[in-house]
């Protein structure tokens, strides 16, 4: 029966473990969410926020009309006198809009209103992709500034090879069912004009190349990005940047490029882009992104399920089966996934550090390693109880659940030595039994440890607050193990201790000599 107790308790842990999912901070129902809408590289900004305002509007329809607390977006790139920081707030072109949302509490969870808006924004907008980030601040920092939990660096030296990379890459992780929003968040094909100067024709006119392209910058963009000019308000001490600048809605053709002025020629007369140059359509990154001084091409997804320790794998396994890369070519997992992997791999072995110290101690204050030993039995049980409950309830092994796990050992370990100490004194007495008696006699102390702890617990494990969802595999995991403990220290320890220990005849191993006299 003792075999059998320590067989069970100790496969039940592992398989336990192998079942339960793993994460590194439980999800939260914060009711908000961070939409990030994409519509084609090179979409005018009217497009992207008439797009915008169907999302918004099927929001309202998914929520309820009144439902929605607040909204917030922000479409296209930010003015250079915008007084916002770009770690913040980042687009990459006037096709890009980022919404907040933030539900009223109660109406929807939040993991299903993204699914669902991911449905209706499919139906309602299919040029468009979207992508879910970060909606409050514990996700943002859990993600090491990343905009989503999964995101891949594709760096490579020539950025041709990178886009095939990275395109194939995309294709390999398709597969994988709990990923969403998966994108190349690089806009790597912005539609561009290259223009070709004459500089034959451009001479006998009397144009420089430089005159060329001063008058280009303004009709495109603004003089601002090449020449930036500020004009002093004396009265006020305000300083005023001053740019030259077509306005955008005139620049609506290549006719109107062809027709800017660039120079007035030598005799007077004015000289127009399309005497002294060509055109034609050509595409380019919209977006140079550098690690290190090297160019990399950003993939990112979400991850809808719980295990998100098993989606990673999977994530590393498709990215292994990338082969031989382009010679200085790499594939860089960034963001949670190592935080993850190393804060767990540190709780593992905290939690066998702490059991190796605590045998150490009990060996040294019973004076026997067969005791200390028994003390220990009770270990598998008490995690595979914390387990089986986190895996009844669905939740997963993180940090909450890892402290809860500890915690629940703590307290057994404390029962174990409240039963063996017990068991010790009946056994120095010389009784018969001792096992027996010393279970019947630490019956009550135990249940009411256990049952006390577990009480305070269950307001915790239900989650009922704002925000419970986080602390709740704590109060799990404490409860399954105390429950467990409970029964192993009652009915399965004293057997243990007997089998270990407590047939035996009590030899004192203590050199004192007032401990030998005593004896």
């Amino acid at each position: 029966m003792t075999t059998l107790f320590l067989l069970a308790g100790l496969g039940l842990a592992v398989l336990l473990f192998h079942l339960t999912g793993t994460e590194l901070f439980p999800d939260t129902d914060s009711g908000q969410a961070q939409v990030r809408l994409r519509l084609p590289v090179g979409t005018r900004l009217e497009r992207t926020e008439d797009a915008t305002r169907v999302l918004l509007a099927l929001t309202d329809s998914i929520a309820g009309k009144g439902n929605v607390e607040i909204t917030s977006a922000f479409i296209g790139t930010q003015p250079t006198s915008y007084p916002v920081n770009y770690i913040h707030l980042w687009t990459s072109g006037p096709n890009e809009s980022v919404t907040k949302i933030r539900l009223k509490t109660g109406i929807i969870p939040i993991a299903a209103f993204r699914e669902q808006l991911r449905a209706a924004a499919a139906r309602a907008i299919p040029k468009a992709s979207i992508s879910f980030e970060p909606g409050d601040i514990v996700e943002q920092v859990l993600n090491l500034g990343s905009t989503n939990p999964v995101e891949i660096a594709v760096a490579n030296r020539n950025l041709d090879q990178g886009k095939l990379t990275a395109r194939q890459l995309v294709r390999k992780l398709s597969v994988i069912p709990e990923l969403r929003d998966l994108q190349i968040a690089t806009p790597l094909d912005y539609p561009a004009i290259k223009l070709d100067i004459d500089r034959i024709r451009a001479g006998q006119l009397g144009i420089s190349g430089d005159q060329i392209a001063r008058s280009t910058v303004a009709a495109t963009s603004s003089s601002r990005f090449t020449a930036p000019s500020y004009w002093l308000d004396r009265a006020t001490g305000t300083a005023y940047q001053v740019q030259v600048q077509y306005p955008n809605y005139q620049m609506n053709s290549t006719a109107r490029l062809e027709a800017v002025p660039v120079s007035s020629g030598s005799n007077g007369s004015t000289h127009y882009l399309g005497e002294v140059a060509s055109w034609k359509p050509t595409v380019i990154p919209g977006e140079y992104d550098r690690l290190n001084q090297q160019r990399y091409i950003t993939i990112t997804a979400n991850i809808q399920q719980k295990d998100r320790g098993a989606t990673y794998e999977k994530v590393r396994k498709a990215i292994s089966e990338m082969g031989k890369l382009p010679n200085g070519a790499k594939i860089l997992l960034r963001g949670q996934p190592d935080l993850q992997e190393q804060t767990l791999q540190s709780l593992q072995f905290g939690l066998i550090i702490a059991i190796v110290v605590i045998f150490l101690a009990m060996t040294v204050y019973f004076q026997s390693f067969r005791v200390a030993a028994a003390t220990l039995a009770i270990i598998p049980a008490v995690v595979a109880g914390a387990l089986l409950l986190l895996f009844l309830t669905g939740q997963t092994l993180n940090i909450q659940s890892y402290m809860g796990t500890i915690m629940a050992a703590g307290v057994a370990i404390a029962n174990a030595v409240l039963f063996i100490t017990n068991a010790e004194q009946l056994r120095k007495a010389g009784g018969t039994d001792v096992h027996l008696g010393a279970a019947a006699h630490r019956l009550r102390p135990i249940l009411m440890t256990s049952t006390a702890m577990i009480a305070g617990m269950i307001p915790m494990a239900m989650g009922l607050s704002e925000g419970g969802d986080q602390t709740a595999p704590l109060g799990i995991a404490v409860i399954g193990g105390l429950i467990f403990s409970a029964l192993s220290v009652l009915f399965f320890l004293p057997h243990v201790y007997q089998w270990l220990a407590g047939r035996k005849s009590f030899k004192p191993v203590s050199l004192y000599p007032d401990d030998i006299h005593h004896q």
